[in-house]
């Protein structure tokens, strides 16, 4: 099987980055089928990758035909067992290193095809622990996008020391020839490349506010007309999720022990606070219903 074989693609998890990694593989035309853990959830997903297509149709970025043909291929079930026929899963859920081992765990007894991929979009976690949970370690890969994935053109494919060259290859054209991305590859390794630059700016622009040193706004300011940046470090920070920075934040930390990836308590305390920026309305700045991913405007 090569990367322009699959056309049977599941995706588990149907927040920001599930539902985008679905909606681009509908657009892409495969047979999609997202997963979430309930009918409702299952529900709401396909309802927010609907009001994505809507927004790309207002805005030119699509032709109505295409995204309704793009969303007449994604189904959305709320059982694990229907992603049986996959030949690549994609795993999307809470950056939370217990949920994912426990769902390759039961991915690896419910795929069916010995050949087929499990991937998983994990920000930080080690992909190595996720394979050796399963007994085909060979074909586990990272394949991590970027939020919001129908807009970022780029894709990490990220290997582990038991990531067949097969499997590389293989993600690496599906990326590429199926779905349109740009593909960078990352040894397996906390932050892989993106965010083990990323993450240390946007703690340091965390630290710069909670010293009182400046404002949120002036920060974000600063790096906007100052460095050329499309957007600030706090603004990108509410963007990804502040929950999703902090989990990337500790992991890091765990791995390298070095403080510039050490969370600051400020984040943590906005997180047990749920002010987990876009999705929640509130963050770093506030944010209007129409700003928020997944509403409609």
């Amino acid at each position: 099987m090569s990367g322009t074989d699959i056309r049977r693609v599941g995706i588990v998890g149907g927040g920001q980055m599930g539902a985008g990694i679905a909606e681009v593989c509908a657009r892409a035309g495969l047979d999609t089928l997202l997963c979430e853990a309930n009918c409702p959830a299952a529900t709401a997903a396909r309802e927010r990758i609907a009001v994505s297509l809507e927004r790309a149709v207002q805005r030119g970025k699509l032709d109505r035909s295409s995204a309704e043909a793009a969303l007449a291929r994604i189904m959305a079930t709320a059982e694990l067992t229907d992603l049986a026929d996959r030949q690549l899963v994609v795993e999307a859920v809470t950056e939370d290193a217990d949920v994912k081992t426990s769902l390759f765990t039961a991915l690896d007894k419910i795929v069916e095809d010995p050949a087929a991929i499990l991937a998983t979009n994990t920000s930080s976690l080690p992909v190595m622990r996720l394979g050796m949970t399963t007994g085909r370690a060979d074909r586990v890969v990272g394949l991590h996008f970027f939020n919001p994935v129908p807009v970022l053109p780029l894709v990490e494919v990220v290997t582990t020391l038991h990531t067949s060259a097969d499997v590389t290859a293989d993600v690496t054209e599906f990326a590429t020839d199926v779905l349109g991305k740009t593909v960078i590859h990352a040894h397996d390794r906390a932050g892989f490349v993106v965010n083990a630059l990323l993450v240390p700016y946007v703690l340091s622009a965390i630290r710069v506010t909670e010293s009182g040193f400046a404002t949120a706004t002036d920060v974000d300011r600063g790096m906007e007309l100052g460095c050329a940046h499309p957007m600030g470090p706090l603004r990108l920070a509410d963007l990804i999720g502040l929950d999703t920075v902090a989990s990337i934040a500790v992991s890091l930390y765990d791995e390298f022990k070095e403080p510039l990836y050490a969370p600051p308590p400020q984040l943590m305390r906005m997180v047990e606070a749920g002010l987990l920026g876009r999705k929640t309305g509130r963050g770093f700045h506030t944010y209007h219903r129409e700003e928020r991913p997944g509403s409609p405007g």
